[in-house]
């Protein structure tokens, strides 16, 4: 396993590279660029008529070739660990974000152990209860959250509370370090919003892997020997059901990052996904790439772990 670990790791620098220059090449693809945003706020104040576009273009550093300013961009971090400066504040990119990421990584966690307290006891219970109305009625809720998207489920619930009985989720943030229980109160139902959809998936995955494994030879030797079911479940069933759903929550990560763009905005939580969407309104590109880079290591980094993960749930499973 640890040669196989070191490949990976080995192929991280190779995979962040390549992230980094298609978003670095494709934010700039997007209608309009900083420089006409810094005109149009100029022309607001009054002041458009003095306003040099490749004055700005210098200041900004976006008078040079695409694959100069990438170079640049990606040395400062290498070398001095410096993500850059806003395009549109002038401020150091680094604090922004290192400020913001504790919101966005609660928000996630918490969405996935949400997602995973609600779905895999009941993906279990209705694979041992199959064909059973209970079941039916599970799997219908499943269908149900997988098909309704977490954006439309969080407007109704900020909407129809506020129109029926006159209460709003909690927006404005608070601090864990401040207050914990009031963060996890504030948390808990943008966590619950985004969570959603993997939930009903991971709920379909959870009850089909059990159906699976519990028609296997040794579990029907296990049900022989007089084992309760309890034991037969816990015990010889779960372990090698969670193979493949290790796998798909390792590949939900990436879409809960991406869901929390938009939780947060709903939300009005100050995390990275809002700071992502307010720098892609202003074309703020050192921002959007430096979030990409985080996002792209963590995305990296989970992979990895969920790969070496499988070893410890079948050791069948030899890595070379």
């Amino acid at each position: 396993m640890g040669a196989y670990v070191i490949r990976r790791l080995l192929w991280i620098p190779v995979t962040i590279i390549l992230t980094t220059v298609v978003v670095f090449l494709l934010v700039r693809f997007i209608p309009g660029d900083i420089v006409d945003t810094i005109q149009a706020q100029m022309a607001a104040n009054g002041g458009a008529e003095t306003v040099d576009r490749n004055a700005i273009e210098h200041a900004l550093g976006l008078d040079v070739p695409v694959y100069v300013q990438y170079g640049r961009w990606i040395g400062k971090i290498v070398v001095h660990g410096d993500m850059g400066t806003s395009l549109r504040t002038q401020q150091a990119i680094t604090p922004q974000i290192l400020k913001r990421i504790p919101l966005t990584f609660e928000l996630g966690l918490m969405g996935i152990l949400v997602g995973l307290v609600i779905s895999l006891p009941i993906g279990v219970y209705a694979a041992i209860r199959q064909d059973t109305i209970t079941d039916y009625i599970l799997r219908s809720i499943a269908i149900l959250l997988i098909s309704v998207p977490s954006f439309w489920i969080g407007t109704l619930v900020i909407l129809y509370p506020s129109i029926w009985w006159g209460w709003t989720p909690p927006m404005e943030f608070i601090s864990f370090f401040k207050n914990p229980l009031g963060n996890l109160g504030m948390m808990i139902i943008p966590a619950l919003v985004l969570g959603a959809a993997q939930t009903g998936g991971t709920m379909r995955m959870t009850r089909t892997m059990m159906l699976e494994v519990l028609r296997q030879d040794y579990i029907r030797t296990a049900w022989s020997k007089g084992l309760s079911e309890r034991v037969v479940v816990l015990r010889h069933a779960i372990k090698n059901a969670f193979i493949p759903i290790v796998t798909m929550i390792g590949a939900g990560i990436p879409t809960l990052i991406g869901g929390s763009v938009i939780i947060e905005q709903i939300f009005n939580l100050p995390g990275m996904g809002r700071l992502m969407y307010d720098s892609l309104l202003g074309r703020d590109y050192p921002i959007v790439s430096a979030i990409n880079l985080i996002m792209a290591i963590l995305v990296i980094f989970t992979n990895l772990f969920v790969d070496v993960t499988y070893g410890w749930l079948d050791p069948r499973i030899h890595y070379q």
